[in-house]
């Protein structure tokens, strides 16, 4: 219950009562006065109480008399009354009913009782009491009050002393609490304060108020004290301590430092008495040197004395905490003071108290910030806080080095047994001596020798001090061995943990202003205080070196893990911090330091040597000692975990890791891991630590650079504990992890980390030079991991990372380093174009142009193991991303194409496999403009020389690839526009003319004549195969896909591809080497007709101009609409020629058949009429491919899809055929005649015999060769026989006979000739006779004029004739006949001309029969010249080379005349026949009489055969001649009749047997004449004198012949004897007979006058011979005789007169 309750107020007052009551009865008898008062003041209480409402109010107004009969009973000195009276005043006071007055005499009647030493501790809680219920006492009166316990304190009872030490303590605190609440009191209400005189009265104190006016006089007092000199206020001081003094003060700085703050007066106070009073306290501290002898200084030195020196130490710390903005240039001193403290010749306590002082600034960054702003950072100050860090630094290296004097522990051997020389390595290390098993490994560092074990000091982050808190110690405490050192190494890791954290917050607030700032004011820059920055950089250089120095011999000492470990964190994040403000050389230090401790010791490695020397050459001191980084000593006491090689270019010996090292490796992958991105130019520092890790740890890149344990390949292999292998893949995981995390890492970063890696690689590729050593692939692995992982930015490092690897890498003599080199740029280009790119590659041309771009460039390199593997990661890129590759066509394609004939087959076959892939999937997806690229790319495979089947599959790719131009004609046309367009579009913009091949045809049509152009080179290949297959291709997709062209286009075609290649083509052919080519290469035979390079040319040859002549062949509608086809048209057949007339008769002969195929000899098919045709007419197999290729089976050309709406689809117009009545226009007589030229330029030159004689004879044209060239003729004349003229045809003639003339060699006669038996024509000669049976029909359908041609070809028809007698002469060359011929022998060999010769008789009979009667045939003797000719074989007969042939001529002489009489017979008046009747007469007197005698075995039968065509003969005399002789010049008739006279007289000759005479006689024959002539005898119809003529004649001749035979008959009768006569002359002689008595019939029944009196005489001269006969013996001839006799009686009259008869 409150105080101030009414129940309270109502206790009190009965308290009181009963108090005084108690009072008054206690003093009754001694102290009547005393008892009085008491009573007297219950009767005033009562009173008070009665009237007063407020009680408690009047009670405090009437204090003073209330407590007097209290204070008397206090006088009474009685300890009970005593003690009575104050528990009652405690109990006014905690009511707060004492007023100032009545406090002041109770705190006089206190200290009567103090000075009597009564009741002490009473006392003290009374003036307790007193000064904390209320705040009545003030100035002198609580000066008292304190004095009092003062004085108490120093009494002699320990009790006592120990209460009034609390009490003071108390009683300061509420001094200056109260001085706070005033102040909180009069907060707001603002004084004007009275101008301050500077210092000149030091107690002036007038300014402040009551409370505070206390606490200054307090405080001051104080001062004075400690100081000791008298106080100001405390009056009645006795004695005071320092100690006591100190602490005081120290509390009250601790407990109020706001109220020095913000009073001037107190803030005066500190700087004019703390200070100077600290400073002066300090010098015995600072002027003694431990073990100097004080004997030899002049005044003995104070010695320090611990709890003063340990109680300043603590009111400096209270100071600089507080204070050290008031207090800057005080705190400089008593920081110097510190660190001089640390000086190893100071007491051992001493430093380890200042370390303790020390530590607890080390945990305040912010104060540490301070100083540095203070001082480091001001010209002219001390550096104080690189002093502080750098003092730890040379404290921690003292430690390890100055022996520790004074120290009693290092003398007797602690517990620990650490004096036993095997401090601490109880992990069994080389150099343990005997260590007990049992041992825990206590913490520590051990450094040559001195071992200093680690204690656990403080928590970490806070300075929790055992010697600044030992205040009851006098003698200074013994300091267990390593305790300072512990403190110290807490102190640095706190003081890095404290800078690092402060900093890095206030960086990471400053970046979350400066982010919000930019997303307020995205357009204006973001400016920080540079104020912050330049802070944090002094702070850390002014650190960094001692800290540097420090941690790294800490790190080099430290044999326990945790201490490794934060000694490793501390220098982690010292590191990070620098990176992250820019400081490059103490990042590079740290990070040096790391990698050393990571490497084996004295490793050598360029890198951090030349690190470590950058940083000695800024060397430093501290207080003299070189804080260089201490390099590592023996590492006896370190647990070795790998044993490895170390990674240089000259071998060495082996070099081990430990456990440490390992330890630190993490270490530093965990610095790359996190805090890489400030890493900047140190990447280097680490990467080449790690690589050589790596490497002495035997760990090996795998797949896209990820580092696995692996088998060192040579050298003594690396050994490894099984600790060391269980942390190798976390290890390696971690290093993965660390590249992985490059992709957090901003641009600049990224670049660094590039950087790095590549001169690393660089330095890796250095020693790998000049030996075959496994090398050094980490850099490269790595290279190719980083790339990985930043896909998503890979352009801003691909420049730099594909650079190297192509520039270096991939062009390194060690196979492995390059093979490396290439799997890492094709992985990364693989990696590249799989990742899923924002936007997609699809629409980042230019990304994805500079992720295929290194692949291109790796075809510079010259290694054969880069190429394939670039060639296989194609063929990769191709199947997984084939698809999306649009712009990037060209560079892969490029890259596929980039083959040469040095490179191999292997890689050649490799790189077609990609374009084989291309060509089958891609075309489709590929843009139109690389198809180009692809044709030219297909093309050189085609050329390369290493692999024929890839040559010749490549020109099936050209196939397929015609094939699909073909399918997407429309699409690429399209698309092919639409570039085109914008092409043209630029180069109008940037005013230059488009520059493609080919350029005026339409980009389509280029694309053609570019596939075109490629198989036009293959088509000149030197080896046949390729050209054969080439030829076939090129003109076959001409033929089939040659309809999408625009028609000027084909201009192109004709010119640049066709005609350039026959030019090429011939040229080389006839250049070719004739030389004998041995075998085809291995054990492959060459057939005999392709054995020279010649003849394989002339192969090509062939082809080549067969398929440009089919070409013109189907094309010609298309060709002639060209302006200047007939040009072409000149150029083709000017190759026809040089090719029809080359020594090849292969060539030769196909010359002629492409000849016969322009000529066309059927009309071209019309496409739209029969486009299946189109390709019938090719002629190619359906399948051209070679079957070697890979490609699979060929594809046939006719596709599914009709093709002929694919083709009227494109170009319809062009497909149309012509018009009906232009078909003359198209066939230009031009043309033709043109053809018509060469055709004779190439019979002339090669039917000319050689001139020269025989020997130089070095070629004959062959029969098919001059057939097909007769051939040509038929087809060729029906379109110039318009124009033909005699003049032309003489020409043909001169060829035709040229022709015929050639003779064949005799090794190819048996294929040629017939047997010569057999009547077979050959088809040269068939061929001949065909041209002429073309001319004469069409002279015969032609206009008058082409009749004159007829006797023309009468003449040439019948020169054949001739042959059959005489054949024709070659030149001047023997030849034999063809029976004579060897075979085996190189000779010339003449044909059976015989067949030929009959048939043109044949045909001369039949056109004879045709043309009789034209005037042509009359009038150029065409008859007589027939009879002429025919007189060879009818005058030779039987000495004709053939039988056939008289024969022939016999039946064909008859045909004829029977047409050409009648004809000569209505033209005698002309005399057009005049020559011919003696021909014909000379040609029956040849015939009838011959001169040549049969051949002896001919058979009867023959001969009677023979007759019987003798007899035909005189049977067409009789009915075609005689008949009309009027109409017959006179000659001949007598001509005739001479010869029948001469035919029916038996001319036989005496030697023939008698049996051979009847039949050789020709007795039918005679007869027949004589018949006839019989015949004319009888003409009694004399129409004409003409006929009376010819009667005459018969007549005449008939009995001068029946005169001779009937005088041989008497006489052989009569020489013959009994003999009877040969049966032939006795039929003869009775024909006779009987034909005597016809005559006399006929003349008997003639008109006399018609009767010539020449014939009578005749006629009656017979008579005597008649009876001559009588004699004969034969009956039959008797009465024959009797007949012939008997018509005589008529001419018995008798005589008349003469001189009659001669008038009449």
């Amino acid at each position: 219950m409150s105080t101030s309750s009414p129940e309270a107020v109502k206790k009190l007052l009965e308290n009181m009562q009963t108090d005084l009551r108690s009072l008054s009865m206690e003093c009754k008898k001694k102290f009547p006065p005393v008892k009085e008062a008491a009573e007297s003041g219950i009767v005033k209480i009562k009173t008070i109480a009665a009237r007063n409402t407020d009680i408690l109010a009047a009670l405090k107004e009437n204090s003073s008399e209330v407590v007097q009969p209290f204070l008397m009973g206090c006088g009474t000195k009685e300890p009970k009354i005593t003690q009575l009276c104050l528990a009652a005043i405690q109990r006014l006071m905690s009511h707060e009913v004492v007023s100032e007055a009545a406090a002041g005499n109770i705190i006089n009647m206190l200290w009567q009782l103090m000075e009597n030493g009564l009741e002490e501790l009473k006392l003290l809680q009374t003036v307790l009491v007193l000064l904390t219920t209320n705040t009545v006492v003030h100035d002198e009166v609580l000066s008292k009050a304190i004095v009092l316990c003062f004085r108490l304190h120093f009494t002699k009872d320990n009790i006592t002393n120990n209460t009034a030490a609390a009490t003071v303590r108390q009683v300061v605190t509420v001094v200056f609490e109260r001085m706070v609440a005033e102040d909180e009191r009069f907060k707001g209400i603002v004084e004007q304060a009275p101008p301050v005189q500077g210092n000149t009265n030091r107690r002036s104190v007038s300014t402040l108020r009551p409370s505070a006016k206390d606490a200054y006089m307090l405080f001051q007092d104080l001062c004075q004290l400690v100081n000791a000199d008298a106080p100001y206020w405390l009056v009645g001081m006795t004695e005071m301590t320092r100690t006591f003094g100190l602490e005081l003060l120290e509390s009250v700085l601790n407990d109020f430092p706001g109220v020095f703050l913000q009073h001037q007066e107190f803030s005066f106070l500190l700087k004019e008495r703390v200070c100077p009073l600290v400073i002066k306290l300090f010098s015995p501290n600072i002027k003694f040197r431990q073990g100097s002898s004080s004997a030899a200084s002049p005044a003995p030195v104070e010695k320090p004395y611990f709890p003063i020196c340990m109680r300043l130490l603590r009111v400096v710390s209270v100071l600089i905490k507080h204070f050290y903005s008031l207090l800057v240039t005080e705190c400089e001193i008593f920081l110097s003071l510190l660190v001089k403290f640390l000086d190893g010749e100071k007491p051992q306590w001493l430093r380890a108290v200042a370390v303790e002082s020390v530590h607890r600034l080390c945990v305040q960054p912010h104060l540490l910030r301070s100083f540095c702003q203070s001082y480091d950072m001001k010209q002219h100050s001390t550096k104080v806080f690189r002093d502080i860090v750098n003092a730890l630094g040379s404290f921690i290296q003292s430690l390890f080095i100055v022996p520790n004097v004074g120290n009693t522990a290092a003398v007797n051997a602690p517990a620990g047994g650490s004096g036993s020389g095997a401090q601490g390595t109880a992990q069994g290390g080389p150099g343990t001596g005997g260590v007990s098993g049992n041992l825990t490994t206590q913490a520590a560092f051990e450094y040559r020798g001195t071992w200093i074990p680690l204690m656990t000091v403080s928590v970490q982050g806070s300075a929790k001090a055992t010697y600044l808190e030992m205040l009851d110690k006098v003698e200074p405490p013994s300091i267990p061995e390593g305790y300072a050192m512990s403190v110290a190494f807490s102190a640095l890791l706190d003081l890095v943990r404290g800078i690092t954290s402060m900093i890095e917050r206030e960086l990471a607030a400053e970046e979350e202003a400066a982010a919000e700032f930019r997303e307020a004011h995205p357009d204006q820059e973001w400016q920080p205080q540079p104020g912050a920055h330049l802070v944090w950089e002094e702070m850390v250089s002014a650190c960094w070196c001692g800290l540097l120095a420090a941690l790294s011999l800490l790190l080099d000492a430290s044999t326990d893990e945790t201490a490794t470990e934060n000694i490793l964190k501390a220098e982690l994040t010292m590191a990070s911090l620098c990176g992250r403000l820019g400081l490059v050389t103490p990042r590079d230090a740290f990070i040096t330091a790391i990698c050393k401790a990571s490497l084996p010791p004295h490793y050598a490695l360029t890198v951090l040597s030349s690190n470590a020397a950058n940083l000695s050459s800024k060397a430093y001191s501290i207080q003299g000692q070189s804080v260089q980084i201490i390099s590592p000593s023996s590492e006896s006491h370190q647990q070795v975990v790998a044993v490895g090689q170390p990674l240089t270019s000259q071998p060495q010996g082996t070099v081990v890791l430990t456990a440490k090292n390992i330890q630190c490796m993490r270490t530093l992958l965990n610095l790359a891991h996190c805090h890489g991105a400030v890493l900047g130019t140190s990447w280097q520092l680490v990467l080449a630590t790690l690589q050589h890790l790596v490497w002495i740890l035997g760990l090996k890149p795998g797949v896209g650079g990820a580092l696995k344990p692996g088998r060192a390949v040579e050298g003594p292999s690396t050994v490894l504990t099984t600790a060391v292998m269980t942390d190798l893949p976390i290890i390696s995981n971690i290093l993965s992890r660390l590249f992985e995390s490059s992709q957090y890492l901003d641009d600049v970063s990224l670049h660094h980390l590039i950087n790095a890696l590549c001169s690393l690689s660089l330095e890796a590729m250095e020693m790998a030079y000049g030996n075959n050593k496994e090398p050094s692939l980490f850099a490269v692995a790595k290279l190719l991991e980083t790339g990985l992982v930043n896909m998503d930015r890979i352009e801003i490092l691909w420049r730099p990372l594909t650079g190297h690897l192509l520039e270096k890498v991939c062009q390194h003599p060690n196979s492995r380093m390059r093979e490396w080199g290439a799997e890492a740029v094709t992985a990364l280009i693989k990696a590249g174009l799989a990742y899923k790119h924002d936007p997609p590659l699809a629409q980042n041309q230019r990304l994805q142009l500079l992720l295929l771009n290194p692949l291109k460039e790796l075809s510079n390199v010259f290694h054969a193991d880069i190429r394939q593997k670039q060639l296989e990661s194609v063929l990769q890129i191709l199947q997984s991303q084939g698809d999306g590759l649009g712009p990037g066509w060209p560079l892969v394609l490029g890259v596929i194409g980039a083959i040469r004939n040095d490179q191999g087959e292997s890689l050649i076959r490799t790189a077609f496999q990609c374009l084989q892939l291309v060509v089958t999937d891609f075309l489709p997806t590929m843009p139109c403009t690389c198809l180009q690229i692809v044709v030219d790319v297909a093309g050189s495979f085609g050329l390369q020389n290493q692999e024929l089947n890839i040559s010749l599959t490549s020109i099936g790719l050209l196939w397929n690839i015609s094939d699909y131009f073909f399918q997407r004609g429309e699409a690429i046309t399209k698309e092919l526009e639409r570039e085109e367009e914008a092409l043209q579009k630029q180069a109008q913009e940037s005013g230059e003319t488009l520059n493609r091949p080919f350029h005026p045809a339409p980009p389509f049509d280029c694309l053609w004549l570019c596939l075109y152009a490629k198989l036009g080179e293959l088509c000149v290949d030197p080896r046949p195969a390729v050209r054969k297959s080439a030829g076939q291709t090129l003109f076959s997709t001409i033929a089939a896909h040659g309809t999408l062209l625009q028609q000027p286009t084909w201009h192109i075609v004709v010119w640049k591809v066709l005609f350039h290649l026959l030019d090429c083509v011939r040229t080389s052919s006839t250049t070719a080497d004739k030389e004998k080519i041995e075998s085809g290469g291995g054990n492959i035979l060459i057939h005999h007709s392709r054995d020279t390079a010649e003849k394989q040319w002339a192969e090509t040859w062939v082809l080549t101009l067969a398929g440009v002549a089919r070409i013109f062949n189907t094309r010609r509608y298309l060709l002639q609409q060209l302006g200047d086809f007939f040009e072409a048209w000149e150029v083709l057949l000017n190759h026809i020629q040089s090719a029809a007339l080359s020594k090849n008769n292969e060539v030769s002969l196909a010359a002629l058949k492409s000849f016969q195929e322009i000529l066309q000899i059927v009309t071209p098919v019309r496409d739209s009429d029969k486009a299946s045709d189109a390709f019938a007419a090719i002629g190619v197999p359906p399948v051209l491919i070679d079957p070697l290729s890979a490609s699979g089976p060929g594809r046939p050309l006719v596709r599914s899809d009709s093709l002929v709406e694919r083709l009227t689809r494109y170009n319809g117009a062009e497909l149309q055929a012509p018009p009906p009545g232009e078909e003359s226009a198209l066939e230009d007589s031009a043309l033709w005649w043109s053809a018509w030229n060469t055709w004779y330029r190439t019979g002339t030159d090669s039917t000319r015999p050689p001139s020269g004689p025989t020997e130089k004879l070095s070629f004959i044209p062959s029969q098919p060769f001059l057939t097909a060239l007769i051939q040509i003729f038929p087809a060729l004349y029906q379109h110039i026989k318009a124009n033909f003229s005699m003049e032309d045809l003489k020409k043909l003639g001169v060829i035709l006979h040229g022709a015929v003339s050639v003779p064949i060699s005799s090794d190819a006669s048996p294929f040629i000739l017939p047997s010569y038996t057999e009547a077979v024509l050959t088809s040269l000669q068939e061929a001949v006779l065909t041209s002429l049976d073309v001319l004469q029909k069409a002279i015969c359908v032609g206009p008058e004029n082409l009749q004159v041609m007829y006797p023309a070809i009468f003449e040439q028809l019948l020169l054949f004739m001739e042959f059959s007698c005489k054949p024709p002469q070659y030149g001047r060359m023997e030849t034999k006949h063809v029976a004579n011929a060897k075979y085996n022998q190189a000779e010339w060999v003449a044909l059976n001309y015989v067949p030929f010769a009959e048939r043109s008789l044949e045909v001369v009979v039949d056109l004879y029969h045709k043309t009789a009667c034209h005037k042509a045939v009359i009038n150029e003797k065409v008859l007589q010249n027939i009879i002429k000719t025919l007189r060879m074989p009818l005058g030779l007969k039987y000495a004709c080379p053939s039988e056939s042939t008289w024969k022939l001529a016999v039946s064909s002489l008859l045909k004829v005349l029977s047409i050409g009489l009648p004809v000569a017979r209505q033209h005698a008046s002309s005399g057009k026949f005049d020559t011919m009747w003696p021909e014909l007469a000379n040609a029956f007197e040849d015939f009838l009489f011959t001169k040549s005698t049969p051949p002896d075995n001919l058979s009867i039968q023959e001969f009677q055969k023979n007759e019987a065509i003798d007899v035909e003969v005189v049977q067409l005399i009789s009915t075609e001649i005689l008949p009309f002789a009027n109409f017959i010049p006179k000659d001949f008739v007598g001509q005739i009749m001479a010869m029948l006279n001469r035919g029916s007289i038996h001319s036989q000759s005496p030697s023939f047997t008698e049996a051979e005479i009847d039949v050789r006689m020709r007795e039918e024959f005679s007869k027949v004449c004589f018949e006839t002539l019989l015949q004319f005898s009888f003409s009694n119809k004399v129409s004409t004198p003409q006929e009376g003529y010819i009667s005459r004649m018969a007549l005449s001749v008939l009995l001068k012949r029946s005169q001779d035979v009937l005088r041989r008959y008497v006489e052989d009768e009569r020489l013959s004897g009994r003999c009877p006569l040969p049966r032939q002359q006795v039929t003869e002689i009775i024909f006779v007979l009987k034909a005597i008595s016809t005559l006399m019939d006929s003349l008997k029944k003639t008109q006399p006058e018609n009767v010539d009196g020449n014939t009578w005489a005749q006629v009656i001269a017979l008579y005597p011979t008649l009876v001559e006969c009588i004699t004969c013996s034969s009956s039959e001839v008797s009465s024959a005789l009797k007949e012939a006799l008997g018509p005589f009686k008529d001419f018995m009259q008798p005589p008349v007169s003469r001189v009659q008869n001669g008038e009449s």
